[in-house]
């Protein structure tokens, strides 16, 4: 009987993929309910900031400026503990930090509420890649990204329409107690269901494992290796530079959009509340389908960095026709669709840098991309905050985002015609 268990193949894996979808599903709730706030009068009149842009967009870069930092120099710990420990870490932290906004009754805790979720989640990030990386055989990896990258668009679809009725109906610090309690899910999947590699899972059969390991690299050598040779392969790169200017450029045009866009629909638009909520979640719904062609569309074409040329591009276009035509039913489509493009070009931009660089430097690589994008992309929010307060309107703060699209479009123009 031991025998016929030991050989009946399980799917244990997908469990695993399934429960990093949760997760990823539940940070992007938390990460984004600070965009309706951002449209919400009361919460803006508690905390000081009605009428201060850039005081609003602060709560937005302070958040990236932490989730940069700590993807970049906390991603090691999760060497020693694992990704299991660690990501229950992550959202124990996120959890007391969502605690703090619920109970916030000054400016400067909702701004440490943010710094707290920006730690947690920029360290939660990168865990999950470990995941997929020790449970799927490597013909199986894209569709398991897939699956769980997908959450981050479902999840402000369905955030947008939603906290806008609940924080209108219950108010803004239910809010914060809300997406702490149910971030009490991915805790409990984590701890129950999953398990840093094969092999320590209880109930997951020998084919399952034969299966995995049959499909996955060698194992990295643990060598000697100075820092310098592990980086040398992407650090005199210029073409490796370049791709991170544009994620950079993506990660700016992406959080300034949807920092500010429930506001702009809101105050410069004239869209009710219910309007704004249900238009906010537009942008996201469209990435959902914009990623899940960017994929079939890479394939047939065998090339990327066009790709991500074509994306920015078209999202310049929107962001600059959002600002300009007067319709608003128009403005809030073409804004939507400027994220739906840049962000179709987020799992290319991964696809393109795993061409670039050899798997030993992979790691380094990928975390300095994604942290020093998502660092530096937290200026934007404030950014256009200020432009905002300069030039007395919306106007301004858009145009600075066609300028962003400007610059990627430039550098994936140069990986283009070096033929990546």
């Amino acid at each position: 009987m031991q025998d016929d268990v030991s050989i009946r193949p399980t799917r244990k894996r997908f469990i695993i993929v399934a429960c990093l979808f949760v997760g990823i599903f539940i940070a992007y709730l938390d990460r984004v309910n600070v965009s309706v706030l951002a449209a919400n009068d009361i919460f803006l009149t508690d905390m000081g900031i009605q009428g201060l842009p850039v005081q609003i967009g602060m709560m937005m870069s302070v958040f990236l400026a932490a989730y940069g930092i700590a993807n970049v120099v906390l991603s090691p710990v999760g060497d020693y503990l694992g990704p299991r420990k660690s990501m229950i870490l992550c959202i124990v932290l996120w959890t007391i930090s969502l605690l703090i906004g619920g109970f916030a009754t000054s400016f400067t805790l909702i701004i440490i509420c943010r710094i707290l979720l920006g730690v947690g989640e920029g360290f939660y990030y990168p865990l999950q890649s470990v995941f997929i990386k020790n449970w799927f055989p490597k013909q199986e990896r894209g569709r398991a990204n897939a699956a769980w990258i997908v959450g981050q668009s479902i999840a402000p679809a369905i955030a947008m329409p939603f906290f806008a009725y609940w924080i209108g109906t219950f108010g803004w610090r239910s809010n914060f107690f809300f997406c702490a309690v149910i971030g009490l899910i991915p805790l409990y999947l984590l701890w129950r269901h999953t398990a840093d590699t094969p092999r320590q899972l209880k109930g997951i059969s020998a084919a399952e494992i034969a299966h995995i390991e049959a499909g996955q690299e060698a194992p990295a050598v643990k060598s000697t290796e100075s820092f310098w040779v592990r980086v040398k392969p992407f650090i005199t790169n210029y073409h490796y530079w370049l791709l991170v200017l544009w994620y950079l450029c993506l990660q700016g045009m992406y959080w300034g959009l949807i920092t500010w866009l429930p506001a702009y629909l809101k105050s410069a638009r004239g869209f009710s509340w219910a309007e704004m909520g249900w238009l906010a979640s537009l942008p996201f719904i469209l990435s959902t389908f914009s990623k899940a062609m960017t994929g079939i569309i890479s394939d047939k074409v065998g090339r990327n960095a066009p790709i991500l040329m074509v994306a920015m591009c078209s999202a310049a276009i929107c962001v600059y026709c959002g600002a300009v035509v007067e319709n608003k039913y128009v403005s809030a489509v073409f804004l939507s669709l400027a994220v739906a493009f840049c962000t179709m070009g987020t799992p290319v931009a991964w696809t393109l840098l795993q061409g670039l660089i050899p798997g030993s430097s992979m790691s380094t690589a990928a975390g300095m991309m994604n942290g020093l994008a998502n660092g530096l992309a937290s200026l934007s929010p404030a950014f256009i905050g200020l432009f905002i307060m300069l030039t007395g309107g919306y106007t301004g703060g858009l145009l600075c985002l066609v300028v962003t699209g400007v610059v990627a479009i430039v550098a994936a123009l140069i990986l283009t015609i070096k033929k990546y």
